[in-house]
């Protein structure tokens, strides 16, 4: 082979390698879309929690915010969370749900009653959103609501507060005269009076869920009318503190204080909000949700008593977690049927939801 047929010749291998070499080139390329084509990057599901307090509470809104963090932790990137803090109820509250379901949160929970209304008109607005509204009645196809049954933890600790008052006077901190406010203290006062018959219940309202200055003013004239032991619906630690300060006892709510008033303190209802949050969560994720009104208790968990402090004595434990046995399962009811209500006369129970009455030994008005 001459010189220059050589040279082309090599010309020629030259171009037909760099040509096999695109072709496998693209070749991979290929092979590398056909593995991944179809495989769509998982959809995260966007949840919202509004809070009516801060979470600094260390009540109501923190144990919600617990939950919001096990929903997390539990479902790591298949979540994306979002939670707003002290959240008006009315106009206000309909414009944050509004709001969140147009940035693409999924599934959005109201925390507070005074969220109901808001939320159903911001579900009918947004129907491929899923609404669920804690302590409330209402639903639509995309709204649901839960709860769980507190007058169960209450009851249990109306017994420590019975036990422990030496005066038989017991003042309640309460927020608004609404139906979960009242069967809380009917049925705490219905365990007080197991165990001390001659006990009575002075509800003071303060129509507020957070406001420390106000419940802590509103403990203290419990306290000067001869209360020995407070109670209270209220997201603060505030009443506990009061009763710290004047040597008196106290139950709590919502979550364990005990921090905040350590020698005052007795125990609370108390609650584990995340086990539901995870669960609803998923079904939405699945596809499976369906409107529905959950109603937790003792037996699943939703509900519990906080650990006791020292000064509540073994045989009120004891008694405590026997009547606590019977709750969970479902030998004993906290609310009875018929029920004596607070001018002494026997009556149906009638809808729990819908109670607007006190029993027998409360002192002071049901509407506020």
């Amino acid at each position: 082979m001459t010189s220059k047929r050589w040279r082309l010749f090599a010309v020629v291998l030259v171009v037909f390698a760099m040509v096999a070499a695109a072709c496998s080139s693209d070749d991979a390329a290929d092979d590398t879309t056909t593995t991944t084509a179809g495989e769509a990057p998982a959809e995260v599901l966007k949840v919202a929690f509004v809070y009516i307090g801060p979470v600094s509470d260390k009540g109501w809104s923190w144990s919600h915010d617990q939950g919001a963090k096990a929903l997390k932790a539990a479902l790591g990137d298949a979540v994306e969370i979002t939670t707003l803090e002290n959240i008006p109820e009315g106009a206000d509250s309909e414009r944050v749900f509004n709001d969140l379901a147009e940035e693409g949160n999924k599934l959005i929970f109201g925390t507070s009653f005074g969220y109901m209304d808001p939320m159903l008109a911001a579900a009918e607005s947004h129907p491929d959103t899923v609404f669920m509204h804690a302590t409330g009645y209402k639903q639509s196809d995309n709204m649901g609501n839960y709860f769980g049954a507190a007058e169960e933890g209450r009851y249990l600790s109306g017994m420590a507060a019975g036990a422990a008052t030496v005066t038989n006077k017991i003042g309640y901190v309460a927020a608004f005269p609404i139906p979960e406010v009242l069967r809380g203290i009917n049925a705490f006062t219905l365990g007080v009076r197991e165990v001390n018959p001659d006990a009575e219940v002075q509800v003071v309202w303060t129509s507020t869920w957070f406001d420390p200055p106000k419940e802590k003013t509103a403990a203290e004239s419990l306290l000067d009318a001869g209360a020995d032991v407070i109670a209270m619906h209220q997201d603060s630690a505030a009443p506990g503190q009061a009763a710290e300060a004047a040597g008196a006892k106290w139950v709590g709510y919502n979550t364990d204080m005990t921090e905040f008033a350590p020698t005052a303190w007795l125990t609370a209802a108390i609650w584990d909000w995340g086990p539901f949050y995870i669960k609803t969560a998923q079904q939405v994720i699945d596809g499976t949700w369906v409107t529905e009104a959950y109603y937790g208790n003792m037996a699943d968990g939703m509900v519990a008593l906080a650990p006791f402090g020292e000064s509540v004595d073994g045989a009120t434990r004891t008694l405590i977690g026997e009547r606590e046995a019977e709750i969970i399962d479902g030998t004993f009811s906290v609310l009875p049927d018929p029920i004596v209500d607070q001018d002494g006369a026997e009556r149906p129970l009638g809808n729990i939801f819908e109670m607007d009455y006190f029993v027998e030994g409360v002192v002071g008005s049901p509407t506020g």
